[in-house]
């Protein structure tokens, strides 16, 4: 859903292709914006009103998903969910009208995801084919709150897969001393091991951590942000959850670590 800027460089425009009711190709255009936030807005609702029985394509539809999600989403949870939705979803029921979506049509794309097998012969586990399903069920969740569609064919259909995960194994205290003790000559696999075990972090979390995060003083890990590698690119974003934004008490012998670490870290 581009704008474009008119050769004044003053004002922003629209231009629309899109099908209308009897599938012929039709363009539309619209000048004078002042913004191109503006210029954007009346093209969303301008498809709105040209798509309110929802005679659309999915594709079509998922554009407008796209742009009502994208800013609200962080960066890392956007590319999950459209990589799963563009790979996943997309091919099958790409050229079907929303309207005319039915479950009998989920069922099927449901079996085709199932009988999935790689080159290996794995299937897709079942927490997986719970998230493919549960990004469909979103998009005609979305179209039924925000653009009035009748119900969602894909909750009617019903899940695949399940949400129970394979069972999470921990380290013993015995095992895990058993394991740095290996270590110990590798200082900075040492002190990362050590903050991951006994502050119960995450690796985002733990390779986002600067010494302003740390009060030794009070012996807390101030936990407010999370490092990701995407695209190539390093990113500092916001933690998991909200309740991931927190602040640890760290055992005595672990503050006097992370002091002995710093100091190393920062002598003259």
């Amino acid at each position: 859903m581009p704008a474009y800027k008119e050769k004044d460089a003053k004002t922003w425009y629209v231009s629309v292709r899109y099908e209308d009711w009897t599938g012929k190709k039709t363009r539309k255009v619209k000048r004078g914006f002042a913004t191109k936030r503006e210029a954007i807005e009346w093209e969303r609702k301008f498809l709105l009103k040209e798509y309110a029985s929802l005679d659309m394509t999915f594709d079509s539809f998922l554009e407008l998903y796209k742009e009502d999600l994208k800013d609200r989403l962080k960066l890392s949870t956007w590319i999950m969910k459209t990589s799963v939705i563009d790979q996943k979803i997309l091919p099958y029921f790409k050229n079907k009208r929303m309207c005319d979506i039915k479950t009998s049509d989920v069922i099927a794309w449901q079996k085709e995801i199932m009988a999935y097998r790689d080159e290996d012969g794995n299937a897709y586990t079942p927490t997986y084919l719970k998230t493919i399903h549960n990004q469909l069920s979103a998009i005609f969740n979305h179209a039924v709150r925000y653009y009035e569609l009748a119900s969602n064919p894909a909750a009617k259909a019903g899940n695949m897969g399940k949400e129970k995960t394979r069972e999470m194994l921990f380290w013993t205290k015995e095992e895990y001393t058993s394991f740095v003790e290996e270590i110990m000559d590798k200082p900075i696999s040492f002190y990362a091991f050590e903050m991951l075990y006994w502050c119960g972090l995450r690796m985002g979390e733990l390779l986002a951590l600067t010494p302003s995060d740390f009060d030794l003083k009070e012996g807390i890990v101030h936990i407010t942000k999370s490092y990701q590698r995407i695209h190539g690119q390093d990113v500092i974003t916001d933690p998991k959850t909200e309740k991931s934004v927190r602040n640890i008490k760290m055992p005595d012998f672990l503050v006097d670590e992370i002091k002995d670490y710093l100091n190393a870290l920062y002598r003259s």
